[in-house]
């Protein structure tokens, strides 16, 4: 197991590190390069390179909060229940 968690880790650093490339090239350096350039066919709108993260950052905030309420939810239920078989 240890290799193909060592060959997942890489994997998934590799993927990060492609995905943060192509961002700041998309979001940082590409306002320098000139609009007629073939370079511009690789990249989406301008606009998306700020909405796409807020986008992003709504989902994973909800789906965080969704899981912490889940969660506290879950261990109220057991309190309630273990305090039910005491009182019984």
């Amino acid at each position: 197991m240890g290799v193909s968690d060592k060959a997942l880790g890489g994997s998934m650093l590799l993927a990060a590190a492609v995905v943060f490339s192509y961002y700041t090239t998309w979001a940082i350096f590409l306002p320098f390069i000139d609009p007629s350039s073939q370079i511009y066919n690789y990249f989406p709108p301008r606009e998306w390179a700020v909405r796409l993260p807020a986008v992003v950052l709504v989902v994973g905030l909800s789906a965080i909060g969704v899981f912490v309420g889940l969660t506290i939810m879950k261990e109220n239920r057991k309190k309630a229940q273990k305090a039910r078989l005491r009182t019984a």
